[in-house]
């Protein structure tokens, strides 16, 4: 895969048998180290009704530092705002987390799920064991858009502060927004070439300015200068595409593991028309808006009987990351996603000494010259 080299590790995680949280799969976890240098998952755990809670869970390891299994710890986060709930139920789902180095917290961005849709929002700890909520992000208006008014979802924030297109010290996020008529299901019912900019969901990068008191920061979730970082390219991200783990600082640049959305035919024995596969982009370590590199095809995309048969089948979906540090291997990346929206596998990454030839130019890409 153009240098980068990817192995699956095995699946680490399922619904636990008679676990009634778990009843309706255990899926898309954060990943994070710990103050005590342990490695956590926050999976999205699913009770009956698509009732969805964050968990935590301590990852174990063998001996040759490989993961193996976890040791579930309970609940951080379950529906209690009255923007994570509704009258059937409610959501709090899919989380990333991030250590924030100029706050010296953990930042947890999830998807909230009200009567009124999907929303990103924001939590912050010291310990990962208690968190605070800070509520809904709020993004500045884009031209004509009114940010708040649509779904919003796939949040994760970079682990270090860096200038925003304003020229202020900012906090930076990546998200997708859902607007109307940009659906897979109305992407793949329209046959009409549109403009992808507006018809398709895609990476947006904002910025929320850091104003600091003290050790605490203000207005951390209120985000403005928005603008599309990323669109659909490749085959088998045509339908969509949509941030996965949080960036990670690599000899490249920050290191993205991004999921990409195609449509196949349907048929009697494959009648999912979507499948989620997962990618790489690298971005400039100075100016996260500049793609250096983009992979031409998935890392990883379905092939697992357990990548197929879910609650959603044919799903790869990638949210948490971990760069291993601590066996002395920060070119080695372990990747954790949902399988089918029902389990949690894991895969390592291993990247080049050099970026392949490949280059990005006004939103498109191509192998160079040799």
């Amino acid at each position: 895969m153009d240098g980068f080299k990817i192995s699956r590790l095995g699946i680490i995680m399922k619904p636990e048998p008679g676990n009634e949280l778990e009843k309706e799969g255990v899926l898309n976890p954060a990943a994070v180290r710990g103050p005590d240098g342990g490695l956590y998952l926050f999976p999205r755990i699913v009770s009956e009704g698509n009732y969805s809670r964050i968990g935590i869970a301590k990852v174990i390891f063998n001996e040759n530092g490989d993961p193996t299994g976890v040791e579930r710890m309970g609940v951080v986060l379950e529906p209690a705002a009255d923007y994570e709930r509704r009258p059937e139920g409610g959501g709090c789902e899919d989380p990333r987390i991030t250590f924030f180095e100029p706050l010296q917290e953990y930042i947890m961005t999830y998807t909230a799920f009200s009567s009124k849709g999907p929303r990103i929002a924001l939590a912050t700890s010291k310990n990962l064991l208690q968190w605070k909520r800070i509520g809904l992000a709020d993004f500045a208006n884009y031209k004509q858009i009114t940010f708040n008014d649509i779904y919003n979802k796939d949040a994760c924030i970079f682990p270090r502060s860096m200038i925003s297109p304003d020229g202020d010290i900012a906090l930076v996020m990546l998200h997708r927004p859902l607007f109307p008529g940009t659906a897979p299901e109305d992407i793949m019912c329209d046959p009409v070439d549109r403009r992808i900019r507006d018809h398709h969901e895609c990476i947006w990068i904002s910025y929320s300015d850091l104003m600091l008191k003290g050790n605490k920061a203000e207005h951390l979730q209120e985000f403005e200068a928005n603008s599309p970082l990323a669109l659909p390219e490749a085959d088998w991200e045509k339908i969509k595409i949509g941030a996965g783990t949080p960036p990670v600082l690599t000899k490249h640049g920050w290191l993205l593991i991004y999921h990409g959305v195609h449509q196949v035919e349907a048929n009697l024995t494959e009648p999912h028309h979507l499948i989620y596969s997962a990618g790489i982009m690298i971005l400039d370590e100075h100016q996260p808006d500049k793609i250096l590199y983009r992979s031409l095809t998935p890392i990883l995309k379905p092939e697992l009987l357990e990548e197929w048969v879910g609650t959603v089948p044919g799903v790869i979906f990638p949210t948490g990351i971990d760069r291993r540090d601590d066996i002395g291997m920060p070119d080695r990346f372990d990747i954790y996603y949902g399988m089918a929206d029902n389990c949690i596998g894991v895969a390592r990454l291993d990247i080049p000494d050099q970026l392949p030839a490949v280059s990005v130019n006004s939103g498109t890409y191509h192998l160079l010259q040799r």
